[in-house]
């Protein structure tokens, strides 16, 4: 059977408007937060430790921890990306209700993930792969073949939705089905053309 996998990121949410908060708890301006903020992102979503990525950060940004600014950090990035886009919400349900196999890969640090599989559309998904969780990160080829382990299903037998194309790029060199994400309605038709049916399409059907 075909499995459906998402990432997550500005794929089932939207993007983050937290930064701006960051910049300011940390007393630094946006300007300098920014750039900060992406350059270490990447070792986050890899595994490193809430405090090692804001202290990495402040460091980049010129500015200090103070004792409680780790733990506000986090709270508020974790605010920042858990804004659900309502579009993927009803596919998320559409594929649920018809029964289809829906996985989710998404880098995201530690914290991140504990946070988003206590989380009602969590319960979508027969198998989530966060980063930080396994030491690798999209578009590695390492973390899609794992994928495909935890899956039990041949590389091709996956539709992979992301964001990037740097992820897309590495997902199909690992053979997946890889599209990047344009909204829910250009996944629909693209689920259909492989074979996978929301309910309601199969609604329509009837």
């Amino acid at each position: 059977m075909t499995w459906v996998v998402f990432d997550y990121g500005e794929v089932l949410c939207t993007r983050t408007v937290a930064l701006p908060k960051l910049a300011a708890r940390l007393g630094v301006a946006s300007e300098d937060f920014e750039p900060a903020y992406w350059a270490h992102r990447d070792a986050y979503d890899r595994g490193c430790s809430d405090e090692a990525y804001w202290s990495a950060v402040a460091g980049s940004a010129g500015a200090k921890l103070d004792t409680e600014a780790v733990r506000d950090l986090t709270r508020l990035d974790i605010e920042g990306w858990s804004r659900i886009d309502a579009g993927s919400m009803r596919l998320l349900g559409e594929l649920a209700g018809s029964g289809a196999r829906l996985a989710l890969l998404s880098n995201a640090p530690t914290s991140f993930a504990r946070f988003a599989e206590r989380e009602p559309w969590a319960r979508h998904f027969r198998v989530r792969v966060f980063s930080a969780d396994v030491r690798c990160a999209k578009p590695d080829r390492q973390i899609f073949d794992l994928l495909t382990s935890r899956l039990g299903a041949e590389a091709g037998r996956c539709v992979f939705f992301d964001d990037r194309a740097a992820n897309v790029d590495g997902a199909r060199a690992a053979g997946l089905a890889a599209h990047l994400w344009q909204g829910a309605e250009h996944a629909r038709q693209v689920l259909t053309s492989n074979g996978v049916r929301t309910s309601t399409a199969s609604a329509c059907r009837s």
